[in-house]
């Protein structure tokens, strides 16, 4: 599981869809954060819930945001912030051959939405949480704070 974390001052998700003809219609916000982290979040095959907890416990502890003397001291739940989560199956390419990626570790797209469901219901019962929506078109809009960008994996 590899999680790709960014320091955010806000950010949010909003779901386009197809009208007729195939156009792009408006979109629809759902998910917004302010001060906090956005998380683009990649499942590999073989990945657990017990991986998706331990990546879930490691990103609400760990300390990207400044303390009073402007150190990265203080974590998510240090701060009080917010966490969006966007499935980000990009994230589990293998791009060591060749000019295309090849996504055969990513999950199966029936197992990754189940885990990504898993990850934001325990997320969300720790921290205060949105969400992209699984295998949509998204249009992500993020304010970068610092910016601060971490790539966090387990195992």
């Amino acid at each position: 599981m590899i999680a790709l974390i960014q320091r955010v001052s806000s950010a949010s998700v909003v779901v386009h869809g197809e009208g007729v003809g195939g156009e792009e219609v408006g979109g629809e916000t759902i998910g917004a954060i302010s001060t906090g982290l956005l998380l683009l979040l990649g499942i590999r095959r073989g990945d657990t819930q017990a991986d998706a907890d331990k990546l879930l416990d490691k990103i609400l502890r760990y300390r990207v945001f400044p303390d009073d003397e402007g150190k990265m001291n203080r974590s998510l739940v240090d701060v009080n912030g917010e966490l969006l989560v966007i499935s980000q199956f990009t994230l589990a390419a293998d791009t060591k051959k060749g000019t295309r990626p090849g996504f055969s570790k990513a999950a199966a797209p029936a197992d990754a939405e189940a885990l990504y469901d898993y990850f934001r219901t325990q997320a969300a019962a720790r921290i205060t949480t949105a969400s992209g929506r699984f295998g949509a078109d998204m249009k992500v809009s993020l304010v970068n704070d610092g910016p601060v960008t971490f790539s966090l994996e387990v195992p």
